[in-house]
This record gives C-alpha cells, structure tokens and sequence, in this order.
C-alpha cells in the first residue's frame, strides 16, 4: 500500500527529475549553440575574399568572420612571426608554406582527414610543400604574367619584355608588382634561366636587367584592376585574376604568358598555431573544400579553386575567361613558384634590396 506520505514524496521526486531535465536540456542547447558560434579572424591578401561566401558561412555556422587584409607574403609572415596578433587563419603562397612549417607556425588540423577532402583536385591532394595535406586546403591558384592596353600597344603582349626591355608606347606607364618571387623568377626565365637558379653570372645578369628596366616603370605597387580599368596604367606585370578583373571594366586590356616561361602559384588556407577559435577554422577549411563555396570564391576573384566539380558552378563568362584558360602548349611553358634553398633566396633578396633602392 502507498500511504498519503509516500505519495507526498512521489511528487516532489517527480518534480524534481522533471526541473532537472529541464536544466539539462536548457545546458545542452547552450553547449550546442557555443560549438556553432563564436567568431573566425582571417589574415588575407586583399580584395581576395567573396563577400557572399563569408555571408554564407557566417549564417550557416551563425559565427563572425572577420576580415583583416595584407599586400604581401612577406608582411604576413612577419605578422604572424611577430605574435599577439588574434589571427585564427592565414592564407600564404606555396613558396612560403615550407617556411610557416620549418617555424612551427599552423596547426596540423589534417585537412586530408576531413569530410570534404575528397573534392580536392589530385594534381593538389600530395603537395610538395604540404606534403599529403597535413596543414592546408587550397584557396586559389592562378599565374603571373602582363596586362597590357591594347589600344596603346599592337604588338606580342606573351613577353616579359612588355616590362623588361618595354616598347616606347608603354615606357614610363608600366607597374610591376613588387613580390620579389615572381619578378625575380621571370627576369631569370626572359634571360634563359631556370628558377631557383644560383648561378651567379645569369644572377648579375637578372639585377642588372631589372636596374635598366626600372627607371622605365612608374610604379612598384599592387594597382587594383580599377586602376587599369580607368587607363592610369599602359600595362604592368600582375596576376591572371586581377587582370581577368581589369579586361571586365576595361576589355582594351589583356592579359600576356610570357612565352620565355611564367610562375604557376597557389595560395592555401591555413590555420595559425595556437588559433583562438579552433574549432571554427577547421570548420571554415572544411567549408571551403565544397565545391559549391569555392566556386563562389572563384567567381569573385576570377582564379581557379583546385577542387574537382566547382566549375559547374563559374559564372559563364570566367568558364570562357581567357586568363584562366590556357592552352596546353601555354601550360607547358608555366614553372610552379616553389621555395628555393635558402643561400639562393638569400642572393635574391639581395638583388631585390637593390631593385627597391
């Protein structure tokens, strides 16, 4: 028999487990909504990130993106070297992952383990400098070459002598971008070089070259396509992206391989050592292994994302773009920016000390 007292007690039991799932319930929402919140502090090239695929992160994930822009990887690597600068994420050229490596710099977040890996052009799975995807995802890839208006210039736009030995209709109107991988690699190439090269005669030959082309440019900067677009500038050197950008608002520009050989790049999205908000950089590696997310990336900067299947979603007229487009004979002439062993960089940033003078 339950007597009146026992049922007394069945009650307030029964309250109490039912006040306690309620709390529980009440703590594992709260939980839940703290792993997909929260906030994301990306380092980034600028004007290289879509709005409307952080737009989708953000409202997917419901976490706060923020976007801090650099010019360079040199900047950025002193940035990240220096410490104490709330980055969760950065986004470095091949030629200078090795180094954020050797330094112990990212995080080994085992891009080739996560869900969307899978999407991964191979000719970008097993990396020379990430070998087998331990720290990065791709984000674009893409060359550097020469934009040129037409309108001033009629003659062959695949050289590098449009910036090295220019033409007098372009003389005194020509910016060169001052990254000191992809001037330095194509003087070598015009001069009959190969990259990475320690040879120290062609390497006078190649500073020499650049102090006699210099007084012909007017600038040392990374002009925006608008910049060409309004014809500040006759032609310049820069990459297949931006001046994908440039020949949009302005088709009298066009976009040069030099035929002497030109670098092939990547930049990779990497997860800075220590990163305040973990969790959501690996989810935002993840993020851009889809290819529907990297296609929309793509359309804004108008490089390609290396992941098989995000073409389906180009906009029409970047799956025709020429600059990104080239021909088998064009790819052959095409050499990957790797990093060179350092007593060769070293003489490279000595001829580049004195380029910059």
């Amino acid at each position: 028999m339950q007597g009146p007292a026992f049922l007394v007690l069945q009650e307030w039991l029964m309250k109490k487990v039912l006040a306690l799932g309620t709390a529980l319930a009440a703590l594992t929402v709260g939980a839940v909504q703290a792993l997909a919140e929260g906030e994301l502090n990306i380092y980034n090239w600028g004007n290289y990130t879509s709005p409307e695929m952080i737009k989708k992160f953000e409202d997917t994930y419901k976490v706060k993106v923020t976007i801090t822009d650099y010019d360079s990887n040199d900047t950025a690597l002193a940035k990240i070297r220096a410490g104490g600068h709330g980055f969760d994420m950065v986004v470095p050229s091949a030629s200078f992952v090795p180094i954020y490596i050797q330094e112990g710099l990212f995080e080994p977040t085992m891009p080739h383990a996560m869900e969307n890996f899978k999407n991964v052009d191979p000719k970008w799975v097993d990396v020379p400098f990430d070998k087998g995807r331990m720290y990065t995802v791709p984000w674009q890839w893409g060359t550097t070459g020469v934009v040129v208006n037409t309108k001033l210039y009629t003659g062959d736009i695949n050289t590098s002598a449009i910036f090295l030995d220019p033409p007098p209709e372009l003389a005194g109107k020509i910016n060169v971008v001052p990254e000191l991988t992809e001037i330095i690699m194509l003087t070598v190439l015009y001069l009959g070089g190969e990259p990475c090269t320690n040879d120290k005669d062609l390497l006078k030959k190649v500073r020499d070259k650049l102090l006699e082309a210099k007084p012909k440019w007017i600038s040392m900067d990374y002009a925006a396509p608008e910049t060409y677009a309004k014809g500040d500038l006759a032609a310049g050197v820069n990459w297949n992206g931006y001046s994908s950008r440039a020949r949009m608002l302005n088709p009298d520009y066009k976009f040069g391989f030099p035929k002497e050989g030109f670098p092939v790049w990547m930049d990779n999205l990497a997860v800075v050592k220590g990163a305040k908000n973990m969790e959501n950089a690996k989810l935002f590696q993840n993020f851009m292994m889809d290819p529907v997310n990297a296609a929309m990336l793509s359309n804004f900067t108008r490089y390609r994302d290396g992941l098989v299947g995000s073409e389906a979603g180009y906009d029409a007229d970047l799956k025709v773009a020429p600059e990104i487009n080239m021909s088998e004979e064009t790819i052959k002439k095409g050499h990957f920016s790797l990093t060179c062993e350092p007593a060769t960089q070293e003489l490279y940033t000595k001829i580049w000390a004195d380029v910059q003078k």
